[in-house]
């Protein structure tokens, strides 16, 4: 079946769909355990106009990535059904589905460094806000 053939390391194209369906339920786990954890914490409105924004980018963020990881997913179909053509020119990506890929792996690669910096930012605020 083509979708057993590897396409990285350890990973073929059914195990990368059952990665994208597993984060997106891993996911909305941790973001209904977060708003559960720190809806204790809310007392006022002024603590709700504080959170809020963090939780609202958090989401946000997710989404983006599962959306980078569904194109992803999207370009390596295609790749995988150009493969079972008959000439080896079926296998090549066109230059449009190149920029596509390498635009979405650039996205990603910029959403991962905004969260990390966005929660490391969060994390010295809050480690600052507990010392007080």
């Amino acid at each position: 079946m083509a979708d057993e053939k590897e396409i990285f390391e350890g990973k073929t194209f059914q195990d990368l769909t059952k990665d994208i369906y597993e984060n997106t339920t891993k996911r909305k786990v941790q973001i209904d355990l977060l708003i559960s954890e720190i809806h204790g914490f809310i007392t006022t409105i002024d603590d709700v106009v504080m959170v809020a924004p963090i939780i609202k980018e958090y989401m946000d963020t997710a989404v983006r990535n599962d959306e980078h990881l569904v194109k992803l997913a999207g370009v390596l179909q295609r790749i995988i059904s150009k493969s079972q053509g008959d000439s080896d020119e079926s296998m090549l990506l066109s230059d449009e589905e190149k920029e596509e890929l390498m635009g979405t792996l650039q996205d990603t690669v910029n959403d991962l460094q905004n969260e990390s910096e966005r929660l490391e930012a969060t994390k010295n605020k809050t480690i600052d806000l507990g010392s007080n």
